[in-house]
């Protein structure tokens, strides 16, 4: 697995800059558990993605990747606009941050 990818996961993630996330874009590289200097178990994950550069990276646990998305452009890192909904108020547009770190 080579090349940028964004990266889905199945729970929201602190990046380096504080903030929650619930993607991940870069450069991904594939590592076995000995990246973190412990050999896991069988209930743990024993892979890792790197996404982003040597020095401005995260790791995601295998067992916490939902997607992998080959994707060599950027993806758009400004306000979204998302919707919610319920019986009382009915439908709801908003803008909100993005979900996704850019890891570059």
């Amino acid at each position: 697995m080579k090349g940028k990818y964004l990266i889905t996961t199945d729970s929201w993630f602190y990046a380096p800059d504080g903030k929650q996330y619930k993607a991940a874009w870069g450069e991904v590289e594939v590592f076995e558990d000995s990246i973190l200097g412990i050999k896991t178990n069988r209930n743990a994950s024993n892979w890792y993605l790197k996404v982003g550069s040597l020095s401005h990276h995260v790791l995601i646990a295998g067992c916490q990747i939902h997607y992998a998305v080959m994707c060599s452009v950027k993806p758009n890192n400004c306000a979204v606009m998302d919707w919610s909904s319920d019986s009382a108020n009915g439908c709801r547009e908003y803008s909100r941050p993005t979900a996704i770190y850019i890891a570059e």
